[in-house]
């Protein structure tokens, strides 16, 4: 054989090789392309009646506080109770020593003493007045008489000019000594009203001076919490100086401020006469609304809740979370939080098994049947025995199929 066909066989088996191995080769199995799916829980729709709940954020206050001040001034001579003492009605707070009260008393007692005295010296010296008035006046008489006849005696040349002298000057003394004696009887009037004024002041300084006397002993006028204290036995006060607090143990409030979204409708509810609780975690305490503040500011208004029951350890300054019930609404429906997308839409199961975008309103928050937070909404679209999607799916679309894994949920 030539040694130019080896080449030639060479490529020749090759080439058959390639064709046997071609045609006897397995025929690849067929691909076919199926469509991914989500497993996701639903949730049975049952729209019904929910209570909406606010949560708050508030300050405990006691409106009734009591501030108790110095009604005189002096040292505290007593001070039997303490920093958060609970007393009953009529039990001593703090008293004034007796010695910084009596002399008080008594420079009241006597400057009315002394201005009845004035008045009754101004009577008699009125009378005084009237009596020598009447003798005035009839030696100003005589002295008008004898001055005539002396007057006479001069124009015959009987008499001389110094008797007339003297005779015109006793005249003129018993005249101005009337005039001066008239006058004091007319100013009686207004001395006596100016002396009896004086009077009126100092028995209205007395019956003061007996009352804050009388208020030195300073006992509760009710049950309540003794706090801020300031003075100790023996400091010295002055009138009018804050010495202690006291506020009763019922009547404690919870103010909180609500957003102006809710106000209207808060206060809607109020006019139609529904009471609106509040609780706090755990229901340790419960509160009823009762008012709003009169004022506001763009980030709200106070509102006022009024304790119910027990306080239990409440203190005014403390700060307490609540949750307030509003006015229950009907056709909404409890969901889960995971439901919602955006601020206003959920996915409900189409009957072929993929997920439907749906518009909704939010009423607000509510509470589960365990307690747990969950949203209310409302919607055309939500009736009854339609499911909704409550697994929260980041690439959720309205045609995207999905997989029911628990289809015995029902809503809450």
């Amino acid at each position: 054989m030539s040694k130019r066909l080896i080449p030639v066989l060479i490529l020749a088996v090759g080439i058959a090789g390639f064709m046997i191995l071609k045609m006897t080769r397995p025929e690849p199995a067929e691909v076919t392309t199926t469509e991914r799916s989500w497993r996701v829980q639903v949730q049975k729709i049952e729209p019904g009646t929910h209570t909406p709940v606010l949560p708050l954020y508030g300050e405990v206050l006691a409106p009734e506080q009591l501030t108790v001040t110095a009604t005189l001034a002096g040292r505290i001579g007593a001070r039997p109770v303490t920093e958060g003492q609970r007393v009953s009605e009529g039990e001593l707070l703090v008293a004034l020593d007796d010695a910084d009260i009596q002399p008080a008393l008594a420079q009241a007692e006597a400057q009315v003493k002394d201005l009845e005295a004035q008045i009754r010296s101004e009577q008699v010296r009125y009378r005084n007045d009237q009596s020598a008035l009447a003798s005035e006046q009839a030696i100003l008489a005589n002295a008008r008489r004898q001055l005539e006849r002396t007057e006479s005696l001069v124009n015959r040349n009987l008499s001389s000019r110094e008797a007339l002298e003297t005779a015109t000057d006793v005249a003129a003394r018993a005249e101005l000594t009337v005039n001066t004696r008239q006058r004091a009887i007319d100013e009686h009037p207004a001395r006596l009203q100016s002396l009896e004024a004086k009077l009126a002041q100092a028995q209205a300084s007395l019956l003061s001076t007996r009352r804050d006397a009388g208020r030195a002993r300073m006992t509760a006028p009710f049950e309540g919490i003794v706090t801020d204290i300031q003075v100790a036995e023996g400091d010295q006060v002055s009138r009018n100086e804050p010495l202690l607090s006291l506020y009763p143990v019922d009547g404690l409030e919870l103010r909180a401020r609500v957003p102006e979204m809710f106000r209207a409708e808060l206060l809607d509810a109020l006019a139609r006469g529904n009471t609106l609780a509040a609780t706090s975690e755990g229901a340790q305490h419960r509160f009823r609304l009762s008012r709003f503040a009169g004022t506001s500011d763009p980030s709200g208004t106070e509102a006022i809740l009024e304790l119910e029951g027990e306080a239990r350890g409440l203190r005014p300054g403390g700060l307490l979370p609540v949750t307030l019930e509003r006015a229950p609404r009907s056709d909404t429906l409890s969901i889960p939080f995971s439901a919602l997308y955006g601020a206003d839409s959920v996915y409900l199961l189409s009957s072929d098994g993929r997920m439907k975008r749906v518009r909704i309103e939010r009423i607000g928050e509510g509470r589960g049947s365990n307690g747990e937070r969950r949203l209310l909404v409302t919607g055309e679209a939500l009736i009854s025995g339609a499911q909704l999607i409550t697994t929260h799916l980041p690439n959720a679309v309205t045609g995207l199929k999905v997989d029911v894994a628990d289809s015995g949920a029902m809503a809450q």
